[in-house]
């Protein structure tokens, strides 16, 4: 890796504001903002790429765009993909996409959005 260019690390999860039920989303969007203004702190460019539930996404065009856009050094997969039972299949699509358009890319994973970066500097550092 180029020391000169920081790394850059694309985090693909759940959009609180797309995720049905009743619950208020505003903390966890809240906890996501702050999880990923550490990748500020240490210099580490990162870029968010964040479907819904809600149906409106084509989860392979939405994220394959996002995984092609740049060259990352670590694709780092949200728990809200990975918690529920109810997700696999949506989890598994992610991981084969990940695969098939950043195969150099290390993949990690959070156990909460204040993890976010430790998730990633544990590939990138």
């Amino acid at each position: 890796m180029d020391t000169d260019v920081p790394p850059r690390v694309l985090v693909i999860g759940l959009d609180p504001y797309r995720v049905p039920g009743p619950w208020d989303p505003e903390p966890v969007a809240k906890a996501i903002e702050a999880g990923l203004q550490k990748f500020a702190e240490h210099g580490v460019g990162v870029q968010t790429c964040l479907i819904g539930l809600d149906g409106r996404d084509d989860v392979d065009v939405v994220i394959a765009a996002a995984l092609r856009a740049r060259r990352w050094e670590c694709v780092t997969v949200g728990g809200g993909l990975r918690h529920s039972d109810d997700q696999v299949e949506l989890l598994e699509q992610v991981v084969n996409l990940v695969r098939r358009h950043a195969p150099d890319a290390a993949i990690a994973f959070n156990s909460t959005p204040a993890t976010t970066y430790e998730a990633a500097a544990r590939w990138i550092e």
